[in-house]
């Protein structure tokens, strides 16, 4: 399971922003960061912090990966033709359990690592266990039927909190990976800049 269940929010205060969009985050009250010297005055951040700042956002709102596997995601998307700030965060929204939040089927990306390890989720009819497994253009992906009535998928189904992007294409408790999003496609409740994370990686 994530490290940050039980204080991922604590990421929402340090950015100061809202950065999953949630109803329930503290950000919405408070707007100052976590610990006793949360409510400083910030002073001008440098070209480094800005950049390392934007590493831990895009990092963190993908249920905390771990720096090891989130520099190999970089790596790749340099690798890649085309720029590398949009192939990483495409890179990203293949992840099974990105795929799996997208669609709906649990309200966080850390419910959707959780339901994807508990080997409630399906791939293409076969069990997958992987929060990072790759999902591929035309792959269905579905909850298997034993975990219908989890408390959390339900939950799930009924929110208005956000809705399915188009590049998923979601029925029920199935889902169509129909192909890898741009910047611009992504939902994200806050602005993500992928640029400054490859400018973080090419110091």
């Amino acid at each position: 399971m994530t490290k940050r269940v039980s204080a991922k929010y604590k990421l929402d205060r340090r950015m100061g922003e809202n950065v999953w969009g949630r109803a329930k985050s503290p950000i919405n009250k408070r707007e100052y960061g976590p610990g006793e010297h949360g409510q400083r005055r910030k002073g001008k951040m440098s070209d480094f912090g800005t950049q390392l700042r934007a590493k831990q956002k895009l990092k963190g709102y993908y249920a905390n990966i771990s720096e090891k596997k989130f520099r190999k995601y970089y790596q790749e998307a340099d690798r890649r033709k085309g720029d590398t700030g949009e192939n990483l965060v495409g890179i990203l929204e293949q992840r099974l359990d990105a795929v799996v939040y997208r669609a709906k089927f649990v309200p966080t990306v850390f419910a959707a690592r959780q339901l994807v390890n508990h080997g409630h989720v399906a791939v293409n009819g076969q069990k997958v266990d992987v929060p990072s497994f790759v999902v591929r253009e035309g792959d269905v992906v579905e909850v298997r039927r034993k975990a219908h009535e989890i408390p959390m998928v339900i939950q799930a189904q009924q929110s208005n909190e956000r809705d399915v992007p188009e590049y998923i294409q979601a029925d029920g408790l199935k889902a169509t990976f129909l192909r890898v999003p741009s910047l611009d496609e992504v939902p994200y409740p806050v602005r993500m800049e992928p640029n400054l994370v490859v400018e973080f990686y090419s110091r």
